[in-house]
């Protein structure tokens, strides 16, 4: 999506694309004045038993924007994203980020899922990426 479409988020998926009427109701009671969080999109998914992807899918379509991403990358006002210091950085939390690379960037799952199995907030998580040098990818409600 260039600068200039940034805002047209229906834009990004095929012509005809359609939502889940059950998921469109969940998001416009969770939003408000166009905004949704990312836990709050994710507990829709969750309460609806619909993968992450399909109320991202829907979010889009509806024009919603994501704010306050888990992971602190975005949507944090001014900002611009979270601001956390990373853990210490053990060898073994550097390994597992390491290995859990494709094509040099940490998908969003596996960040999260590496933040429970070591312990630390999913913002830590991806401080410690960022004091890495490595970029997140994949995100599971498709913002990026």
């Amino acid at each position: 999506m260039t600068h200039q479409d940034a805002h047209d988020y229906a834009g990004k998926h095929p012509k005809g694309t359609t939502i889940d009427p059950a998921i469109a109701e969940a998001l416009k009671a969770k939003s408000s004045d166009g905004k949704i969080t990312c836990s709050a999109a994710h507990a829709i998914a969750q309460d609806l038993a619909v993968p992450p992807e399909a109320v991202g899918v829907a979010i889009d379509m509806l024009g919603i924007k994501i704010t306050k991403c888990q992971l602190g990358l975005f949507g944090y006002g001014s900002q611009r994203t979270a601001d956390v210091k990373a853990p210490p950085l053990s060898q073994d939390l550097k390994k597992a980020i390491e290995a859990a690379l494709i094509d040099n960037r940490l998908p969003c799952l596996s960040a999260w899922n590496l933040a429970e199995q070591f312990g630390v907030t999913k913002m830590e998580l991806f401080a410690a990426c960022e004091a890495l040098k490595i970029k997140l990818s994949s995100c599971q409600l498709g913002t990026f």
